[in-house]
């Protein structure tokens, strides 16, 4: 048993590298742009999948480093509400063109304005 730590560690940091399929995520994930963590910049490095959750369709954001959150659309269309944990999204629309920006803590995620409408 103590043999194979060492090799699920590797596989494990490996998965995470930049530009490598997650391997949690669905082959059809959609790559957004994602700043995770104070400070960070945004990179294409997170993929978001859309699912069905008891309240309607939600979304699982996957970070590259294999964490994830569930977010939901608000009932009045506004933006997006955390359904995992205690902190709440922060909505605003950035950029040209317009794209929908989440911020949940430390994390922001831009969500492009068609996501809503894919399978």
């Amino acid at each position: 048993m103590i043999r194979i730590l060492p090799v699920v560690g590797f596989v494990a940091l490996s998965a995470c590298s930049r530009g490598e399929p997650q391997p949690q995520a669905a082959a059809d994930a959609t790559p957004i742009a994602c700043a995770i963590g104070e400070a960070s910049d945004f990179g294409r490095d997170c993929l978001v999948e859309k699912v069905a959750g008891e309240q309607g369709p939600e979304f699982v954001v996957r970070h590259p480093d294999g964490k994830f959150r569930r977010l939901r659309i608000a009932e009045n269309r506004g933006g997006m509400i955390a359904i995992d944990g205690a902190e709440e999204a922060i909505n605003e629309l950035v950029g040209e063109p317009r794209v929908l920006q989440v911020t949940v803590g430390a994390d922001r995620y831009r969500f492009p304005a068609t996501l809503d409408v894919q399978s």
